[in-house]
């Protein structure tokens, strides 16, 4: 004889009873803040471009954000999306690099870790390259590297001012020396850039490291930086070793940068396209 009944039909919003992992209706709709640790509504942190409504702690956004962020309407003209690394040197580690970059791009729909677009900034056409963190760390190898030069060509040939947002854990080492080749390379094109006097603007994020803030990430005739971001060449963690001394309080953080001379700004997200817009007035005019 049953002690209880149901009065009512189960909710069918509900998952049914059984041995299934039940999931709170609530899962996926908060973020805890790196900064201040406090948990925050996701929607309100994704429409303030993922920085903290509460202490302006910078989270990381992905390439295609970055764009939305920056162009006129979120529209932009994507170029050599289809271009490919060869794997030159057929290289392995704990697993082969032709199956990082396939899993790399099923992760983040991308054939490498950059996107070369063009599009307006405050109704004024730029050459636009965000790099995408997220595709085997950001690393530079031979396609990001012409990328970036097509970008810089594409630039000459229209008299267009290029801006390229790094986000980078350097020169990829599965492609050895061909993406060490890639700083000279893409250096030499900045040089035609500025011979011909048209405004590059670098925008690093976090990370910007290694081979990318070597060479072209340093090389902008404006070098800005968001709130926080790490930059340097070596991490901290192998400097210290490297030294034996303990590191200043934010080291290669990009304020540390700025107050020695390494940065020209550092701005937060939700103000840096108004302030690239007032640069390239100055710059372009």
């Amino acid at each position: 004889m049953a002690w209880f009944r149901r009065d009512k039909a189960p909710d069918e919003k509900l998952p049914p009873a059984g041995n299934g992992e039940r999931k709170v209706r609530t899962e996926g709709l908060w973020q805890k803040c790196e900064g201040c640790r406090q948990i925050i509504w996701k929607k309100d942190l994704e429409g303030n471009w993922n920085v903290c409504p509460k202490c302006s702690w910078h989270s990381r956004i992905d390439a295609v954000t970055r764009l939305k962020l920056l162009l006129d309407d979120g529209e932009y003209r994507e170029f050599d999306a289809g271009l490919r690394s060869s794997d030159p040197l057929g290289f392995v580690d704990s697993k082969p690099y032709s199956e990082r970059l396939r899993a790399s791009e099923e992760a983040t729909h991308l054939s490498d870790a950059l996107i070369a677009a063009e599009g307006k900034l405050a109704g004024r056409t730029v050459q636009l390259c965000v790099m995408e963190a997220r595709f085997i760390g950001g690393s530079m190898g031979s396609v990001v590297g012409e990328k970036i030069a097509r970008a810089i060509d594409r630039s000459l040939h229209q008299r267009d001012p290029l801006i390229i947002v790094s986000a980078s854990g350097g020169a990829r080492m599965q492609e050895g020396a061909v993406s060490l080749m890639q700083m000279a390379k893409i250096s030499a094109g900045l040089m035609k850039l500025d011979q011909a006097r048209l405004p590059y603007i670098s925008v690093l994020t976090d990370p910007t490291t290694g081979g990318v803030t070597a060479s072209y990430a340093m090389l902008g005739d404006l070098n800005i930086a968001e709130p926080g971001a790490l930059i340097g060449f070596a991490g901290p963690r192998v400097i210290e070793q490297a030294v034996r001394q303990k590191l200043p309080e934010g080291f290669q953080r990009s304020e540390f940068l700025l107050k020695h001379g390494m940065l020209d700004d550092v701005i937060s997200r939700t103000e840096l396209k108004p302030y690239l817009a007032r640069a390239l007035k100055f710059l372009a005019a």
